[in-house]
């Protein structure tokens, strides 16, 4: 009796242990509310948006972007004329990436 007792304590804990450690065994999730894929923009001006969760750091086309501890991000930056390629890419501290680019046009 007392060992079924203690493989159902093991087997809570071990279960309870799992929970706890799923987000850091998920790795880094990313999500861009902001520009859509594909979009057009008449005076240049972008503001960027989203969540990076699980992220240690996060970039866009290589330069930093600050996120709150939520993993929220806002950023407002102007491009030129034509089109550009717009990569994001979340670092958690393991290594692992989570990348999503997006494609945007600014007319003449």
């Amino acid at each position: 009796m007392t060992r079924y007792f203690l493989g159902a304590v093991l087997l809570i804990l071990i279960g309870y242990g799992l929970i706890e450690a799923w987000p850091l065994l998920e790795g880094p999730a990313l999500r861009v509310d902001s520009p859509r894929d594909s979009t057009a923009f008449s005076e240049g001006i972008i503001v960027v948006r989203g969540n990076a969760a699980r992220t240690a750091t996060l970039t866009l086309n290589g330069a930093v972007l600050l996120h709150d501890q939520k993993g929220d991000f806002s950023s407002t930056l102007t491009f030129p004329r034509g089109g550009s390629i717009l990569t994001f890419v979340a670092l958690d501290r393991f290594g692992r990436t989570e990348t999503i680019t997006r494609t945007i046009f600014v007319p003449n």
